[in-house]
């Protein structure tokens, strides 16, 4: 009679705990109440952020909620390069929010960040001065570490590219902040720009502003076309 007591007495308390446990989780597990976000931003408001956050956590409960889904869900938001997420007590979230950093234009409706990603920026506005890039789907990468190569060589003529280009079939064009495109072709790209770098040296910088074009794909020599004029051939062929 008393081992059975005992046993009887184990279970009450089981179930008195476990009772006592499910309440406790349901008056924690309260509706969240508010959000907060943290972060230093330069592009992104906190308007806005609050707008884009707010169908996540909608319904959502402070302890039953998936920081994890929480925050990959988050990062699907415009202009989102990180975020965090922690519960803060009694009944809030507090995410903190890393804002991407566009350093290109990328095929008209994207930017790209530091690491080549391309990232969508509606719905807020393009910042100014951004180099234009473009190239087939998957190539951002490759186009922006060529755009950086390109960008060392130019500047020791004193000038800057405005826009470069990837075809689908791999021919690279550029245009320099003059406004004249750069034709470089599929192949010999250092060959060609140490053409372009002599020929830049020794007479086209002198009447850079007159330049339409410059096409490389010469074995040995460049062509200029002219605004408002006939095309210059100074190839060697």
């Amino acid at each position: 009679m008393k081992k059975r007591n005992a046993w009887l007495g184990v279970v009450l308390l089981a179930l008195l705990l476990g009772g006592g446990g499910r309440a406790l989780w349901l008056w924690l597990d309260r509706p969240i109440e508010r959000v907060s976000i943290r972060g230093e931003w330069e592009y992104v408001s906190a308007d806005y952020l609050r707008t884009q956050l707010a169908p996540l956590v909608q319904n959502a409960t402070w302890l039953s909620a998936d920081l994890g889904e929480l925050r990959e869900r988050a990062l699907t938001i415009g202009w989102l390069f990180e975020v965090r997420i922690s519960r803060e007590w009694p009944n809030a979230l507090v995410f903190e929010l890393v804002e991407q950093q566009p350093i290109a234009r990328w095929n008209d409706d994207f930017l790209l960040n530091p690491e080549g990603e391309p990232f969508a920026f509606a719905p807020l506005a393009v910042p100014p001065n951004l180099p234009d890039l473009a190239g087939p789907v998957g190539s951002s990468e490759e186009v922006l570490d060529y755009y950086q190569r390109l960008t060392n060589h130019f500047a020791t003529l004193s000038l800057s590219l405005s826009q470069l280009r990837l075809e689908p079939r791999g021919a690279w064009r550029l245009q320099l902040d003059n406004g004249a495109w750069v034709m470089l072709g599929r192949r010999e790209h250092g060959t060609r720009l140490a053409r372009l770098t002599a020929s830049w040296q020794r007479e086209l910088s002198r009447q850079g502003d007159q330049i339409r074009y410059i096409d490389l794909r010469y074995p040995n020599g460049v062509a200029v076309a002219w605004h408002g004029e006939t095309e210059f051939d100074d190839s060697e062929e």
